[in-house]
């Protein structure tokens, strides 16, 4: 009986980390309350301190979560095409109107961001983390991964492709919009925009 009430708790603190997850992306952490994530997980406000000592510990799952779903589904896209081509299917579906539309399950530092300075140290450090695991799933799709300045190269790819993206999601001119993710596009993949 222990054990399925043990499966029971772990299968509800996880519903309440993919909804958080979500939350985030779509409202911000200032915009992500308690209440809000357990009504939208089906639970009461109650009993959430018995899953979390604190709303910081359940942002920093949360960040955590949503970073890892983006660098998952990075490293996805990229091993669905040749390796020489993999940086170009990469960025085309990170640089794209369906990603810009995709806040809630897109990429948490394009959606948060601008919000770290802010967060508790163990969101920040959970962010920090899963950021560096993005910035190194880029690096490998790089032609001169392994390299003295592939590292370098991956940052600024990395810089790039978040600001366009924040930017893309920040504009209400669609047409403007189009223009940020095509021009990074280009500037990241000469001749392969």
């Amino acid at each position: 009986m222990k054990r399925a009430t043990t499966r029971s708790k772990e299968a509800t603190h996880e519903r309440i980390v993919e909804t958080a997850a979500r939350a985030i992306r779509r409202s911000g952490y200032d915009g992500t309350s308690v209440a809000n994530i357990m009504k939208e997980a089906g639970l009461t406000h109650g009993g959430f301190y018995a899953h979390f000592p604190s709303r910081e510990a359940m942002l920093a799952e949360a960040a955590d979560r949503a970073g890892a779903e983006a660098v998952a589904a990075s490293s996805r896209v990229a091993a669905t095409a040749p390796p020489e081509q993999a940086l170009q299917v990469l960025l085309r579906a990170y640089l794209s109107k369906e990603h810009v539309k995709s806040l809630e399950m897109g990429c948490p530092v394009a959606s948060l961001g601008s919000e770290m300075p802010r967060q508790a140290p163990e969101v920040r450090r959970a962010a920090t983390r899963r950021i560096k695991e993005m910035i190194d799933v880029i690096a490998r799709q790089l032609p001169d991964w392994g390299q003295p300045d592939a590292h370098e190269h991956a940052l600024v790819t990395a810089a790039t492709m978040v600001g366009a993206l924040v930017m893309a999601r920040a504009v209400d001119d669609s047409k403007l919009s189009d223009a940020l993710l095509k021009a990074a596009l280009k500037h990241l993949v000469p001749g392969g925009a």
